[in-house]
């Protein structure tokens, strides 16, 4: 795959206007109140999955509308005193799967709560976690997308996004966890979750997300054709009266200007032959970021990003908050 987007030295300056609702931190703070309503719920479930290094908990706790999510906590056996948490938010189509799939954190010596994504989970790993919120729909393009699009109020990431904010809440619950000491983090998928995660909560003190998608909607849809972008650009090929409508929707969803709200410390990722989270739309997101940052470049890869070259990036990125 050739270099599409613009070039390197335009996209680290590449700030554009962020179309922002007038109403976009009123419209959160009710959300999140309305989750708020609703008793948190945590439950941790031991399970023994013969770790001799790790103990993994099954979480459940209650999300957007009550309604309860799965996760994993995952944490060294030996430890003293209580753990930085690193709270993970999955990839496009992806679940929870098993917690001895999610081993790298708890083996760093810090906490490790997994969320599963709800309604997905039925692609690349299996999830437990339905999306039973059924009020308000619209006919949607098959995945994720457009559900609820023509409406913020029921769009589908309103209930995702929420439910992040519930899961770092569900985390610092846990006896085990320094509720001080949040880190947030995701790829493609969870990168988008784990930057609407640091806007909406102020005190989470880190943040990576890699090759993040949900950002720069409008833009995304008009340089690439790949999906899950494409599932928007389908839906307005048919309601072709929508597109206004469409973006004022994911302007209250926008990585671009949940990034303006951010302060932790950040470390994202992006890949200069994506074309499924094109550059440009990461670098939109990581120049309007509030608070500190920076940003691992790997010219010649797609969405895969840096792989196992990121890991490293994170763990000393981590290291150094966490002396």
């Amino acid at each position: 795959m050739a270099f599409f987007d613009l070039p390197l030295n335009e996209l680290k300056t590449y700030c554009p206007e962020r179309d922002e609702p007038a109403d976009f931190d009123t419209f959160w703070k009710s959300t999140l109140d309305e989750a708020r309503a609703f008793p948190l719920n945590a439950i941790f479930e031991h399970v023994d999955h013969g770790l001799v290094a790790q103990e993994t908990f099954d979480v459940t706790f209650a999300g957007f509308g009550g309604q309860p999510i799965k996760g994993w906590l995952i944490l060294p056996k030996q430890h003293a005193g209580k753990l930085p948490c690193v709270v993970e938010y999955i990839g496009y189509g992806g679940g929870r799967s098993f917690a001895i799939e999610w081993l790298l954190w708890a083996s760093a010596g810090y906490a490790h709560f997994v969320m599963d994504t709800r309604g997905q989970g039925s692609n690349w790993s299996s999830g437990d976690t339905p999306d039973l919120y059924a009020e308000g729909g619209n006919p949607h393009s098959p995945g994720s997308m457009t559900k609820g699009i023509l409406d913020p109020k029921y769009y589908f990431y309103r209930r995702v996004f929420t439910d992040a904010v519930r899961a770092i809440e569900a985390a610092r619950s846990h006896p085990d966890v320094d509720a001080s000491q949040i880190a947030v983090t995701g790829g493609s998928q969870g990168g988008g979750i784990t930057i609407a995660a640091a806007g909406l909560v102020p005190d989470v003190v880190a943040a990576m997300p890699d090759v993040p998608f949900l950002c720069h909607y409008r833009r995304a849809t008009e340089i690439v054709d790949s999906y899950p972008y494409k599932e928007i650009a389908d839906f307005l090929n048919t309601h072709r009266d929508k597109v206004d409508t469409v973006f004022k929707t994911l302007s209250y969803f926008d990585g671009v200007n949940l990034s303006a709200r951010a302060k932790a410390k950040a470390l994202f990722s992006v890949g200069l032959m994506d074309q499924i989270c094109p550059p440009s739309t990461v670098f939109a997101a990581y120049n309007h970021w509030a608070g500190e940052k920076e940003i691992k470049i790997y010219p010649y890869n797609e969405h895969e990003g840096g792989r196992g070259f990121q890991t490293v990036e994170k763990l000393k990125f981590l290291k150094n908050i966490w002396k």
